[in-house]
């Protein structure tokens, strides 16, 4: 009978064993080593919810209690961001970072103490401290028992309790992805009313300094000049006055056209219907015109509709060589629809970055969409979509309702 020699050892000795080896590898001794560091920092972070809330609630009937609840919500915003780079080294979950807390920029003390209190994150991640504490409990007993009684399956239970902290962490550190899309939407509309309102305080100062100022300041010298030719040339001095007097009537004129540009006061009296039938009138390519509303809409869907039609017809008079155009505007449970066709030589393409392209945005910054179809030889249908606010309901509508540029 022949007995097999002993396997050699690391170093070469018969006698000795081969060197243990670990089970697992690196990915599953990180999630066992996360789940492990579940307690204390459960505990740690059940501590500071409970004694921040109950602290701050009870001081509610004070100065100090909503201010202590405001900066508590920040410092569990610090605890979530912890957590998540916890779970990205030993869970290897990437989860995305929410926006920063906005911070008010007007309205004093008090409105910053109420978006504090607001803050979703900082209420999610107080949520995700309270009801941490017996999931650590769980998993810490669970795998330091299975270190003893379960070795040979401790790394499917590590795996499957892992999962549900992968869970846990993505529904409650993870920011909501709706949120997130309307708050950059909201970001951006406001940056386009912005530069909107800026580039229309501009034309306005513009339009006064080098029309309505400059001929104002013309007609006080002429006046000047006037008085002093009165005794000695009067004949002069009349034909001056005679020349003043038009260049008042055409200062008037000028500050009549600012003022309409910048409102018209047919919208304001009469509404969409009449302010769009004068608008269409002066426009070069015949228009046929349709509106059906059951009742006027906000003054500022008013305005922004008002408008976007205009600069539509415009471009029609400038660049569709049409012969024919119709204007349609109608009203959906919602919406408030404009429709303009023409059959023109089309091209319209506000990908180009053509004035269409700034039109659409000022519709964005109200929730609006501009839809252009303009194949090369026409026809072009623009459609624009805004929302319906009835009239009186102005929640943050349009203010970017300023003009537009050429196609």
């Amino acid at each position: 009978m022949t007995v097999p020699a002993p396997a050699a050892g690391p170093a070469g000795d018969p006698g000795r064993p081969p060197s243990a080896r670990l089970a697992f590898d690196a990915h599953t001794w990180k999630e066992i080593a996360h789940l492990l560091l579940n307690l204390p920092l459960a505990v740690a972070g059940f501590v500071y919810a409970v004694t921040v809330l109950s602290v701050s609630g009870g001081l509610t009937v004070t100065v100090l209690g909503l201010p202590l609840l405001a900066g508590s919500l920040l410092g569990a915003r610090l605890l979530g961001r912890l957590e998540r780079a916890r779970v990205r080294v030993l869970l290897g979950v990437r989860v995305p970072e929410p926006s920063p807390r906005p911070f008010a920029r007007g309205g004093g003390v008090v409105r910053g103490l109420w978006q504090a209190l607001r803050d979703p994150v900082g209420w999610r991640s107080m949520l995700y401290c309270l009801i941490r504490l017996p999931w650590g409990v769980l998993t810490f007993t669970t795998v330091l028992t299975s270190f003893f009684v379960l070795w040979p399956v401790l790394g499917h239970v590590a795996r499957g309790l892992a999962n549900v902290d992968r869970a846990m962490a993505r529904a409650l550190l993870a920011p909501s992805d709706e949120l997130e899309r309307r708050i950059a939407e909201l970001e951006s509309d406001r940056g386009v009313v912005v530069d909107t309102a800026a580039a229309d305080l501009r034309r306005i100062e513009r339009d006064l300094h080098d029309g309505a100022q400059a001929r104002l300041v013309n007609l006080a010298m002429e006046l000047g000049l006037a008085k002093e030719k009165l005794h000695h040339d009067p004949e002069t001095a009349a034909r001056m006055v005679e020349e003043a007097h038009g260049e008042v009537k055409t200062a008037l004129k000028e500050l009549r056209d600012l003022a309409r540009g910048i409102h018209p006061a047919i919208l304001t009296d009469r509404g969409l219907d009449a302010a769009l039938s004068h608008i269409a009138t002066r426009c070069t390519t015949p228009v046929t015109l349709t509106v059906d509303l059951p009742t006027r809409p906000a003054p500022a869907i008013e305005g922004i509709t008002y408008y976007t039609a205009s600069e539509l017809l415009q471009n029609i008079s400038k660049h569709s060589h049409a012969t024919h155009a119709t204007l349609d505007l109608w009203h959906t449970p919602h919406h408030l629809m404009l429709q303009i066709t023409d059959n023109g030589t089309g091209g319209a393409d506000p990908s180009r970055g053509s004035g269409l392209a700034g039109l659409a945005e000022r519709l964005g910054a109200v929730d609006g969409v501009l839809v252009v179809d303009s194949p090369p030889g026409g026809p072009t249908v623009v459609t624009a979509e805004l929302p319906w606010r009835d009239r009186g309901d102005e929640r943050g509508a349009g203010r970017g309702a300023g003009r537009g540029a050429g196609r």
